[in-house]
């Protein structure tokens, strides 16, 4: 139905005035039933509010009626409507805690999605790794199987495996198991590394030498200039350990055992180093290398040569008895084989060994100076040489020419008896190694030696000369009179034998007949000895060796060849009757002794063997 017209409106606002509300007008049914009024007669229209209070009545008293009739199912209805309310309540409350967790609920679910692709990758990934399982067990057991072959020693293998971990490397350096292989495969290969230099450290021969060196170019962790030295270290701390290994309770035993361990050993490491590595040019180094390479071997080479001349000295500082002659023929030997390799270490030999003779010979003439003035704080003037001359027989003149005899006078006098003995020892032994630079300072130290003597006789004739008897001042006088007329011309005689005139004038170039102008060269000074003793000497001339010496040494040019005069005394001496290897022309040391001729007197062994030896029991039965 249509809504209340204008005109109608008019019409209902001007009869009804404002007798019904205007939400009204709005109503359809309220419109409909105005409608059907405007249609209705006087009549109609007069009995219209009795029938509408009928039927309202009616209705009520049907409403009455339904309520009385239905009153348990309006009663339930109120208590559904109002259970209906509450579960409303509810289902808003639930709804808006739902509404609240949705978007946690959503972000889980894009979570699970999430993991759930990471799983089907893993699963995936999984999958793979079990189809590709015997490859990947062989990547993983590389370290394992490195080590095993390091430790077993079987290193071409080892080589091979690092080898193949160098390419994985670089292909999958990113991946943190292929990180851990090749951090365990490095550490084998130090293990490598440490057990080849090990090798280099013991007694290792040619081959085995050759074949580490070519493991450690292929290991690729040196250059070639830190590789060899690194051979050099190895192979020198095997050398230095051998020789550690000799006993030094006995200088001399030690010394010739590391002679002997150094001239096999460090020839042997030489060998080895040459055929390891070539040097093509010893002295220039290549254009553009930053290291001399050949440099490094020369550099250790003498490092070992010092280092063998410091343990020779200090033998030879700690004394090695009268066997230096036997020492020095080994170093030398010693030397020249090492001449083949370029380091002939001969000329460092001479002074070292000079040194020593000097020192030994040095101290064996302080003893003889002590002793004699000990014998001098003890010695009496009395009437001996009668009772010796009577005990000892007399001994006949040699017949063999150019004998050199000890004078049999001083048996009358202990004290120069054992001077001259004490010295004749030292001459001995300095005869087994006496370089003939040494005729200056033997001469001095003798002089010297001379000198203080000299004094101690001054000395004894000061302390006893207001006691003296005739008689002892006589003994006293001859006393002297053999000091300087039979010892000190016999000493001189000992000098001109341990350094014949004849090679001190070859050496110096000059002629034999001018040695004796060149100062106390091979000559005690007679003259400056005998000084302090000449007011109580006889007034006679005293004879000067060295005035007679010229004529002497005329004839041994005229007659000796000049190569003889080179040549060593032929007389044996127990001390040195061990085979030594021969001298050099390098060295400055001389022939320690000389083939006695006509001219010369004969080698001082047989005046300590013969008639001294006879002095010695005398004076040892006394």
């Amino acid at each position: 139905m249509a809504a209340v017209d204008v005109e109608d409106e008019s019409i209902l606002a001007s009869i009804f005035k404002d007798s019904f509300p205007d939400n009204w007008r709005d109503n359809p049914d309220f419109a409909a039933y105005l409608a059907e009024l405007s249609s209705y007669g006087v009549e109609k229209l007069n009995r219209e509010p009795e029938r509408l209070s009928e039927e309202r009545a009616q209705i009520l008293q049907q409403t009455r009626e339904l309520a009385f009739s239905n009153y348990k199912t309006f009663i339930r209805t109120a208590d559904c409507t109002e259970e209906i309310y509450r579960d409303f309540g509810r289902v808003e409350s639930s709804v808006s805690k739902l509404l609240d967790k949705l978007p946690s609920f959503g972000e889980k679910c894009r979570g699970f999605m999430k993991e759930a692709e990471d799983i089907g990758a893993s699963r995936r990934m999984n999958s793979l790794t079990l189809n590709r399982h015997t490859e990947i067990l062989e990547i993983l057991e590389i370290p394992q199987l490195m080590d095993t072959c390091v430790r077993n020693g079987y290193y071409e293998e080892a080589l091979e495996l690092a080898a193949y971990v160098k390419r994985l490397e670089k292909k999958h350096s990113s991946i943190p198991v292929i990180q851990g292989i090749v951090y365990e495969v490095r550490q084998s290969a130090q293990l490598m590394l440490n057990q080849l230099l090990q090798q280099l450290r013991s007694n290792s021969q040619l081959p085995v030498c050759l074949r580490v060196i070519g493991y450690l170019r292929r290991m690729d962790v040196f250059t070639e200039a830190e590789l060899r030295v690194k051979f050099l270290q190895a192979r020198g701390s095997w050398l230095h350990s051998m020789l550690a290994a000799i006993p030094d309770d006995d200088p001399y035993f030690h010394i010739t055992k590391t002679i002997e361990a150094c001239r096999v050993h460090l020839f042997d490491i030489i060998t080895q180093y040459r055929a390891i590595f070539s040097d093509e040019d010893p002295l220039l180094p290549p254009g553009g290398q930053v290291v001399n390479e050949s440099a490094i071997f020369h550099g250790w080479v003498v490092q070992q040569v010092a280092h063998f001349l410091e343990m020779l000295e200090r033998d030879l500082q700690r004394g090695i008895g009268g066997r230096l002659d036997s020492l020095l023929g080994q170093c030398m030997y010693f030397g020249l084989s090492f001449s083949r390799v370029g380091a002939d270490f001969r000329g460092q030999l001479a002074p070292m060994f000079q040194r020593v003779a000097m020192d030994t010979f040095c101290k064996a003439v302080q003893e003889a100076v002590e002793k004699f003035q000990e014998d001098m704080n003890l010695y009496t003037l009395i009437s001996l040489p009668t009772v010796l001359g009577s005990a000892i027989p007399p001994v006949a003149p040699s017949t063999q020419p150019g004998t050199l005899q000890p004078p049999m006078a001083l048996l009358n006098f202990p004290p120069l008896a054992c001077f001259l003995n004490n010295i004749l020892t030292a001459f001995n032994d300095l005869r087994l190694c006496c370089p003939i630079g040494l005729a200056q300072d033997v001469t001095k130290q003798l002089e010297d030696a001379l000198f203080k003597v000299t004094k101690l006789i001054l000395v004894f004739h000061r302390a006893e000369e207001s006691a003296f008897s005739s008689k002892e001042k006589e003994l006293f006088v001859q006393f002297c009179s053999a000091f300087a007329e039979d010892m000190v011309p016999f000493l001189n005689r000992c000098l001109q034998v341990l350094f014949p005139p004849a090679q001190l004038a070859l050496i110096l170039g000059i002629p034999p007949t001018q040695v004796h102008k060149h100062g106390s060269l091979g000559c005690i000074d007679v003259k400056n000895v005998l000084e302090p003793l000449e007011f109580i000497l006889p007034k006679r001339e005293v004879p000067i060796p060295v005035m007679d010496l010229s004529d002497n040494l005329s004839s041994l040019t005229t007659q000796e060849p000049e190569a003889k005069l080179q040549e060593k005394l032929s007389v044996p001496d127990q001390r040195s009757a061990e085979t030594k290897p021969p001298f050099t022309s390098e060295m400055t040391m001389e022939p320690s002794t000389e083939e006695p001729t006509a001219h010369q007197p004969t080698d001082i062994t047989d005046t300590k063997d013969a008639d001294l030896d006879d002095m010695e029991d005398f004076f040892s039965a006394q």
